[in-house]
């Protein structure tokens, strides 16, 4: 029986996540409320209190899925060394972002109100800087010869700001459809291209023949004239 009391309080949490996770997507985490969630999944707001004291509580638990599916994401990417794993990681990080987007949209807003964010963030920042730092070091060449740690650091950085910083153009872009759910693959594609259009001119030949489609890789080259 103590078994059983425990699993629908459980469901009930996840089920409360997963409709924050959606509201806060679709209209951004300042503008639903506590009262507006409740609504939203049919409960009191005394139920959902007694699972998430807070909004904060709300957001802090959302950001530990969002921690636990990049440490997914960067273990599935594979050896630094691997080209196509590379590639990949970068839709990989996109699409992420594009799951968690109400961070990524209110991020400095977030960071002002709640200072566990701020470490958390700053912690999921430096694995996605260490993941493509490596990765920059070992398949970049540049006159010739490996990329130096300076010129490494850069280039992994630029990716980095345009992956943190992408949905937020996109919306700006396009604030009424940019962040709809059915524009996810689209500002995905076109973030992809963008950031791997800064990779691009350091990939040896070598490397270019591996990564476009038909030649052993399934990436697909950025097409800068789209």
């Amino acid at each position: 029986m103590t078994d059983r009391a425990k699993k629908p309080p459980r469901r009930t949490a996840e089920r409360i996540l997963d409709h924050t996770l959606a509201l806060f997507n679709r209209y951004g985490e300042p503008n639903v409320s506590t009262n507006a969630l409740a609504a939203e999944l049919g409960i009191s707001p005394g139920n959902l209190y007694y699972h998430y004291p807070a909004k904060e509580a709300l957001v802090n638990a959302l950001v530990g899925r969002y921690e636990q599916a990049l440490a997914a994401a960067l273990a599935a990417a594979g050896p630094a060394d691997d080209a196509e794993g590379a590639w990949l990681l970068v839709p990989a990080l996109l699409r992420l972002a594009w799951d968690y987007r109400f961070i990524f949209r209110d991020l400095n807003d977030l960071l002002t109100r709640n200072r566990q964010l701020e470490t958390r963030c700053q912690a999921a920042l430096a694995l996605q800087q260490a993941a493509v730092r490596e990765r920059v070091a070992r398949l970049c060449i540049l006159d010739g010869a490996p990329i130096g740690p300076e010129d490494a650091d850069a280039l992994a950085t630029s990716i980095i700001v345009l992956l943190t910083y992408w949905l937020s153009y996109e919306y700006v872009r396009d604030p009424r459809r940019a962040l709809e759910p059915d524009n996810a693959d689209a500002a995905v594609r076109r973030g992809t291209r963008q950031a791997m259009a800064l990779l691009w001119p350091y990939l040896s030949a070598e490397r270019r023949l591996q990564l476009r489609p038909g030649h052993g890789g399934q990436a697909e080259a950025p097409r800068l004239s789209d």
